[in-house]
Order: C-alpha cells, then sequence, then structure tokens
C-alpha cells in the first residue's frame, strides 16, 4: 500500500506580470506517494475550481520529461531535488509528511511572467530562429544514409542534442545565462556533417543572439550542469567559446 503524505505547498501567485504576486499555502492530507508533483497541482486545481477559485497556472505536456514544457522552482531548486528528472517525474516519494514545498517560477529576465509559474521562454524559440538549424539541403531522409558519421561521433553528436530547452539552466544560473542550451543547440549540429557549410556562422549568430535577448554570461558555477534533466555537461560551454575564436 502507497505510503499517504500531507505536504503544505507555498505558491507563487501573481495573475499577469503587471500586477503583484505573492505566495499563497495551499494545505493538502493524504496524498499517496506515488503521485508526481503536477498531479499534486492537478488535485488543488479542481479544489480550487469547485471552490469558484482561480486555478494554479503552470506549463505542462507530455509528462514524461521529453517536451521541455514543465519546469519551476521547488524549494529554490529546479526540477526540485531529484537529479537528471524534469518536474513532471518529481514523486512525492522524494518529500516526507509534513514537507512544506514552496514552488515559484523561473526568475529571469529573459523568461518574463505571464501567470502564476508560467514564464515565456520565446527567447529560446528567437535563438533558435537565429540560427539553430541547418538551412543547408540534405535531401529527403533516405539520403543521410550516404553521410558516414562515426559512431563516437553520432553519440557525442546525441549527447548534446537530448537538451529539451526547459530553462532549468537559466533559471539555477546566478546570471541568468543560457549558455548551456546554446551550447547544446550548436554542438549537436557541429559534430554532424550536415552542421559543418554553417558552423562559424551559427555559432556567432547565436552568441550574439544570447546578448541581445538579455541572457547574461557564463561565470562557471556549474549549477546549469547540477540541474539539467538530461544532465548535459558544462563541458560544452567551453567548447563553444572556442568555436567563435
Amino acid at each position: 500500500m502507497s505510503r499517504l503524505l500531507s505536504l503544505t505547498l507555498r505558491i507563487w501567485r501573481q495573475e499577469s506580470s503587471d500586477q503583484y504576486g505573492a505566495f499563497h499555502r495551499y494545505q493538502l492530507e493524504g496524498l499517496s506517494a506515488d503521485l508526481s508533483l503536477l498531479e499534486v497541482l492537478d488535485q488543488l486545481n479542481e479544489q480550487l475550481i469547485t471552490q469558484s477559485e482561480r486555478p494554479v497556472h503552470f506549463d505542462h505536456d507530455c509528462r514524461e520529461g521529453i517536451c521541455g514544457s514543465c519546469g519551476f522552482l521547488v524549494n529554490g531548486q529546479a526540477h526540485g531535488p531529484q537529479a537528471g528528472t524534469t518536474v513532471c517525474q518529481l514523486y512525492l516519494r522524494q518529500f516526507a509528511d509534513g514537507d512544506t514545498l514552496t514552488l515559484e517560477p523561473w526568475r529571469a529576465r529573459a523568461f518574463p511572467l505571464i501567470q502564476d509559474l508560467v514564464v515565456d521562454r520565446a527567447s529560446f524559440d528567437r535563438l533558435i530562429a537565429a540560427g539553430g538549424y541547418c538551412s543547408v539541403n540534405t535531401g529527403q531522409a533516405p539520403d543521410g544514409n550516404a553521410l558516414l558519421v562515426p559512431p563516437t561521433q553520432a553519440v557525442s553528436a546525441f549527447q548534446t542534442a537530448i537538451c529539451i530547452g526547459c530553462g532549468a539552466c537559466v533559471a539555477s544560473c546566478r546570471n541568468a545565462s543560457a549558455s548551456l542550451f546554446v551550447a547544446a543547440k550548436l554542438a549537436h549540429l557541429a559534430q554532424l556533417p550536415q552542421g559543418q557549410p554553417e558552423r562559424q556562422q551559427r555559432a556567432r549568430a547565436l552568441q550574439a543572439q544570447m546578448v541581445e535577448e538579455g541572457f547574461g554570461s557564463c561565470s562557471s558555477h556549474l549549477n546549469c550542469e547540477a540541474v539539467c534533466p538530461k544532465q548535459i555537461s558544462a563541458d560544452w560551454i567551453s567548447w563553444m567559446h572556442r568555436e567563435v575564436r
């Protein structure tokens, strides 16, 4: 039988970016330890709607740690205390009965708040639009087999391609830097034949766009690596800086 918990959720509530926000407390009883934190928020929202109160807004989609939609701070840590997971994969078994969980949105100038735990991460989309792609025509999918890629190179490229763009790296960096995100996007393309023709141009464009969006610079505290749900190495940031020399 699943363990049952009572938790206090201390949630940042802010109806819009131009209004003041504050933490609100909600007491929840008899929660199964097998519930994910997002499922707990679902239960809370059902209660709030029944009471004719505004539900808590939070981003989510696949709830399988793949899409990168979800994300907020849990007790000050992006995605919560469990390493290598997104917040949708965070289960109550990580907490003790009677715990208080403080939930708040990503805090970064480049991620303006929309409502409650939801922020606007369109700056990531603009980074990709600035050059995080291959514009060179490489043909249809079967033609890709004609470009031989050594297994070690393919594995290395995949280790950066798994970035889901959740923004935890930005939210955890004292400078709100997007360096790990940009480094991952650059590295997975630059390590493949298709990405070679525009390699340097892409690196310069994305780094310039980072500055324009208001992201800070990397100061090598490695908080980004510690909270990345896909555990992408911060070594790629050093690699990125060498790309534009």
